[in-house]
C-alpha cells in the first residue's frame, strides 16, 4: 500500500498565492514506486476511491510545474499556466487506466499539455491566433523550430513546412501572426508619442442624423429612378418585373409561361431584356 501523502497546504493553497512556496511544497512530496502508483490507481478505477485519486494528482504535481516553465517564453503567468496544468492532471488521473501497463506520467502529458495549450492561445493575443488543430500544431512548434530571432528565409520556411505537413504559406502567415502585436484601441491623451488609435476612426455612424438623412434620400432617389425607368418599359415586361422582383408574391417563370402561353425560356429573355432596359435609363437619370 502507498504510504499515505502529507496534506501540506496545497489543499488550500494556489501557485497565485506564493509561488515559491507552492512550488518547494509539491517538489517535498513523495515521488509513487510503480507499485504503489498501481495500488492507488486500482482503488481509484475500481472502487471510487477519491482520497487515491488526491494522492495521485499531489505526487504528479512537481510535473505540472516543469511542464509549465516550459512555455515561459509565451509571456503568460507562470502560477496561471501551473494552474491550467494540475486541471489537465486531474482529468488525466480520473481517465488512467491502471490495466494499460504505463505510468501515469507518461499518459498525463496529453492532458497537461492540452490544458496549457488551450489556455495560452485564449491569452496570448486579444484575437485567436490559432483556431484548427493544424493551425495549433504550427503555433506551438513555429517557435522551437525557429534557427534565429528573424524572419524565415525560404529554406528555413519549408524545411518546417515539411516537418509538419503544412504549407510554405501556412508558415509565413503563422510568422506573421506570432510577431504581430495587440493594437490598443484607445490611448493616452496626454501622450503625444502615443500612435494613432482606431478610437479615433472607428466611429459609429449609424445613428448620426446627418448620415441617416442622407441614406433616406439615397433611397428615395433610387425608388423614384426605378419607377420612373418602368414606365420605358411595355405593358408585358412591366407585368414580369413585377411579378417576378416587385411584388409580395413572387411567381416563376413557368407560372408567366402559362400565363402568357409561352416558353419559360422566353419569359427569361424577356425579363433579362427588360433588366437591360431598367439598368440603362436609371443610370441616364441619374447623369441627367
Amino acid at each position: 500500500m502507498a504510504n499515505q501523502l502529507p496534506v501540506l497546504a496545497i489543499d488550500t493553497m494556489s501557485p497565485g498565492a506564493n509561488l515559491d512556496s507552492y512550488i518547494q511544497a509539491v517538489n517535498s512530496i513523495q515521488v509513487l514506486t510503480p507499485e504503489e502508483e498501481r495500488v492507488l490507481a486500482e482503488e481509484l478505477y475500481y472502487q471510487g476511491d477519491l482520497s487515491a485519486a488526491r494522492q495521485l494528482v499531489l505526487s504528479h504535481m512537481r510535473f505540472v510545474v516543469h511542464i509549465a516553465r516550459s512555455y515561459s517564453g509565451y509571456g503568460l503567468p507562470l502560477a496561471d499556466l501551473i494552474q491550467e496544468g494540475n486541471v489537465g492532471l486531474m482529468k488525466a488521473v480520473k481517465r488512467f487506466n491502471p490495466e494499460v501497463g504505463v505510468r501515469l506520467v507518461s499518459f498525463a502529458v496529453h492532458w497537461i499539455k492540452a490544458e496549457m495549450h488551450e489556455y495560452i492561445l485564449r491569452n496570448w493575443r486579444i484575437v485567436k491566433v490559432a483556431t484548427t488543430k493544424a493551425q495549433r500544431k504550427l503555433f506551438f512548434n513555429l517557435r522551437s523550430s525557429k534557427k534565429s530571432l528573424g524572419w524565415l528565409n525560404p529554406d528555413e520556411a519549408q524545411r518546417i513546412a515539411d516537418d509538419l505537413g503544412v504549407s510554405a504559406k501556412s508558415v509565413y502567415e503563422m510568422e506573421g501572426r506570432l510577431t504581430a502585436q495587440d493594437a490598443t484601441f484607445d490611448t493616452d491623451e496626454d501622450d503625444d508619442d502615443a500612435p494613432y488609435a482606431p478610437v479615433n476612426y472607428l466611429s459609429d455612424q449609424r445613428y448620426d442624423p446627418a448620415r441617416q438623412v442622407e441614406m433616406a434620400n439615397t433611397e428615395d432617389d433610387a425608388h423614384d429612378r426605378l419607377y420612373a425607368a418602368l414606365e420605358h418599359l411595355d405593358d408585358r415586361s412591366r407585368d414580369i418585373l413585377n411579378k417576378r422582383w416587385l411584388g409580395d408574391a413572387k411567381s416563376t417563370l413557368h407560372e408567366l409561361a402559362d400565363e402568357y402561353g409561352v416558353s419559360a425560356e422566353r419569359i427569361r429573355q424577356l425579363e433579362k431584356n427588360a433588366m437591360k432596359k431598367i439598368k440603362l435609363a436609371m443610370s441616364q437619370t441619374e447623369l441627367a
